[in-house]
């Protein structure tokens, strides 16, 4: 979709606890509204309800990467927990057996 209305940053948007929905006004008079799910699905497209204008929300997708976690909503099966205990464990291990040299090495390098 390249035709927006306009692009609002999220910090410009409100959060509204009742909804749970971040709004910004519409010239319409009613408000574009974008979820904090969705935002952590990668949406960034805030429609409004009573017409047909979008806005596009800039934001770090990162921000919201806790919310898909903590919904359980993720793309898996549900079982991230036994695979993840162990790439944590590989990560330690990995970190335990990092040397760093005094010395750089040389490189070779083809000229």
């Amino acid at each position: 979709m390249g035709a927006y209305y306009d692009e609002i940053e999220i910090e410009d948007m409100v959060w509204d606890e009742s909804k749970s929905v971040y709004h910004y006004p519409c010239p319409c008079g009613d408000r574009f509204e974008i979820s904090r799910q969705q935002l952590a699905n990668y949406e960034d497209i805030a429609t409004c309800p009573s017409c047909s204008l979008v806005i596009r929300v800039i934001y770090d997708p990162l921000d919201f990467e806790d919310d898909q976690e903590e919904d359980g909503s993720g793309d898996s099966d549900g079982n991230d927990d036994d695979e993840s205990s162990g790439d944590d464990g590989d990560f330690e291990d990995a970190l335990e057996n990092l040397t760093l040299a005094d010395q750089p090495e040389a490189v070779a390098t083809n000229a």
